[in-house]
């Protein structure tokens, strides 16, 4: 498993908007060595059903954006050794970085993985300059 970029959640609702950052993100979603970690799979499912609810979005619409996911760039599953990573990451972040979550552990831990970059807006990645694309 080899890939260049990881993409974060962040990136992906702003490249389905067509936003600004979703046009910038958008170079990396469709570079053929990016990774999409299942953790964000999560995060935009639950997202994009917000937006169904919401009538913003359709059933068809989530099902058809995250069906692209998997299509346009490679699935990592949480790994024994990415889960542990993970763990250790999440320590440490959380004693520099206020509400840093467990799945953005997941995504740097995979990240790291692969010496790969997170493509990412969300300000908690923003301290980690090797290691994240900022997209604005």
């Amino acid at each position: 498993m080899s890939y260049k970029y990881v993409i974060d959640v962040y990136a992906w609702i702003e490249y389905f908007r067509g936003s600004k950052p979703g046009e910038e993100a958008k170079r990396y979603i469709e570079e053929e060595n990016s990774a999409t970690p299942t953790v964000v799979i999560a995060e935009l499912s639950r997202k994009l059903l917000k937006e169904v609810e919401r009538g913003v979005e359709t059933m068809e619409g989530r099902r058809t954006k995250l069906e692209f996911v998997g299509i346009i760039t490679e699935i990592v599953d949480l790994s024994r050794s990415i889960a542990e990573l993970s763990g250790e990451i999440d320590v440490e972040r959380k004693k520099r970085v206020g509400n840093w979550g467990l799945a953005d552990s997941i995504i740097l831990a995979t990240a790291r993985k692969s010496n790969a970059k997170v493509v990412t807006g969300d300000k908690h990645f923003a301290d980690l300059r090797d290691e994240v694309i900022m997209i604005k």
